[in-house]
C-alpha cells in the first residue's frame, strides 16, 4: 500500500500530482494518458456473453483468469485507480498498405508489427513514469501491464477518455484514429478520475463490418474471433478451414482492413518513435522472399519483432497459404512467370519436417489447378 501522506486538503494534492503526470507522460512520449476507477462491470458482463458464444476460439486464457480480469483490485490487491496511456505507432514512412493488399505476391503484416516489439518500450516507459511518481511522492502499491496480464485495456481506456470502442472492438479517439498502443498502471493512490466517458461516434457507418475479409464482425461491438485473421495468423496453432484460409488473402500477420477503411483514421499521426519503423522491408516484400528464410534466419531477422511469438512453423504455415492464394490469383491473371516462381517455391517445402507446413504447402500447390 501506499505511504503517501498528503496534506489537510488532500484533493488539492492530488489535482496538482495528476497535472503532473500528465506532463511527465507527455514528456515520455505517451500522446495521451488518463486515470480511471476499478468499476468495470458493463465490460465485464460483455466479456461473460461473449465468452459464452465460443467467440475467443482457442484462446482459453481470456476465461483461465476468472475475474481477475475485470476487477483489477483482484489482480493487484490495493488498486484503486488505473493511469491508462496511448502511444501512437502508424510507421512512416512506410509502403501504402492498400497497395500491398492488393498486390497477392507481397506479403502484409499488420503495421503494429512491422518493426520492433512495442511491449518492451512502452512497459520501459510506463516504469519511468512510476519512478517520477515515486521521486515526488515516496513509495506507492502500483504494477506496470502492457499486454501482458487479465487486463480488459480496452474498456480500461475508454473509461479513462482516451476515446470509445468502435463497432470493429478497437479504441478511438476522435483526433487520433486508433492506430496507438495501450498501456496501463494499476495504483493504490486514490487519483481524481476522469469524469465523461468519450462519446461514441461511429454512428450508422457500418464500413468496417462491410470490409472484414472473412465477416468476423458478427454484429457491431462483436467479434468471432474464429473467423478473424488476426486470431488465425498469430493466435491459432493448428489448420483451419479452406473457405477461411482462401479469404485470408496474402495477409500473413495480422488483419488491419478494418482500421484501414474507418473514417476516422484520417485524423491519425504518424509515429515518431524509430523503434515502430519498418524492418528487414517488412512493408514491402515478396512472399517467395519470405518462404525462403530457414529457421535460423527467422530466429535472427525476428529478433526484438512481436512477429518471433508465433514461432517459425506459423510463420510458415501462413507465407504458404498466401501462396496458394497468389497462385489462384495468378490463375486468374494468367501470369506464368509469377506462378513458375511461387510453385519452385513452394516445392522447396514439400519435404519440411513440419506436418503442418507439409499440409499447407499440398494445399497451395493445388490452388494452381483450381478453376475459378
Amino acid at each position: 500500500m501506499s505511504s503517501y501522506h498528503s496534506p489537510t486538503d488532500r484533493s488539492v494534492e492530488l489535482e496538482e500530482l495528476s497535472r503532473q503526470i500528465q506532463l511527465w507522460a507527455k514528456q515520455l512520449g505517451f500522446q495521451q494518458l488518463g486515470i480511471s476507477d476499478t468499476d468495470l462491470s458493463e465490460a465485464e458482463q460483455r466479456l461473460t456473453d461473449w465468452l459464452a458464444n465460443d467467440y475467443h476460439g482457442e484462446m482459453e486464457w481470456m476465461q483461465r483468469h476468472g475475474s481477475k480480469r475485470t476487477r483489477p483490485a483482484e489482480l493487484h490487491p490495493g488498486t484503486l485507480r488505473v493511469i491508462s496511456v496511448r502511444m501512437d505507432y502508424w510507421p512512416e514512412p512506410s509502403h501504402d498498405a492498400w497497395d500491398v493488399i492488393n498486390d497477392p505476391d507481397k506479403a502484409f503484416v499488420s503495421r503494429y508489427a512491422l518493426g520492433r516489439d512495442y511491449h518492451k518500450l512502452l512497459r520501459q516507459r510506463l516504469q519511468k513514469l512510476s519512478d517520477l511518481i515515486s521521486e515526488a511522492i515516496g513509495e506507492f502499491g502500483y504494477r506496470v501491464f502492457v499486454d501482458s496480464a487479465p487486463v480488459m485495456e480496452k474498456p480500461i481506456a475508454e473509461k479513462a477518455g482516451l476515446g470509445w470502442i468502435g463497432k470493429h472492438t478497437n479504441l478511438i479517439h476522435r483526433d487520433a484514429g486508433s492506430w496507438f498502443f495501450l498501456g496501463e498502471i494499476y495504483t493504490d493512490l486514490p487519483l481524481p478520475v476522469n469524469d465523461s466517458i468519450s462519446e461514441n461516434h461511429c454512428g450508422t457507418c457500418q464500413a468496417c463490418i462491410e470490409v472484414c475479409p472473412t465477416q468476423a464482425i458478427v454484429e457491431p461491438y462483436q467479434v468471432d474471433a474464429r473467423r478473424c485473421i488476426s486470431y488465425l495468423t498469430i493466435e491459432h496453432r493448428g489448420s483451419f478451414s479452406e473457405e477461411l484460409r482462401i479469404k485470408m488473402g496474402n495477409r500473413i500477420y495480422g488483419c488491419d482492413d478494418c482500421q484501414l477503411v474507418c473514417p476516422w483514421n484520417k485524423f491519425s499521426e504518424s509515429s515518431s518513435e524509430k523503434d515502430f519503423l519498418p524492418r528487414h522491408q517488412l512493408d514491402d516484400i515478396t512472399l517467395v522472399e519470405l518462404f525462403a528464410w530457414d529457421e535460423a534466419r527467422f530466429e535472427k531477422e525476428m529478433q526484438g519483432s512481436p512477429i518471433r511469438r508465433i514461432g517459425y512453423e506459423v510463420w510458415m504455415r501462413n507465407i504458404a497459404i498466401a501462396l496458394g492464394n497468389a497462385l489462384r490469383s495468378q490463375t486468374l491473371s494468367r501470369n506464368p512467370e509469377s506462378a513458375e516462381k511461387i510453385i519452385a517455391a513452394l516445392k522447396t517445402k514439400q519435404q519440411h519436417t513440419s506436418s503442418l507446413v507439409r499440409e499447407h504447402v499440398g494445399w497451395a500447390l493445388q490452388q494452381h489447378q483450381v478453376k475459378t
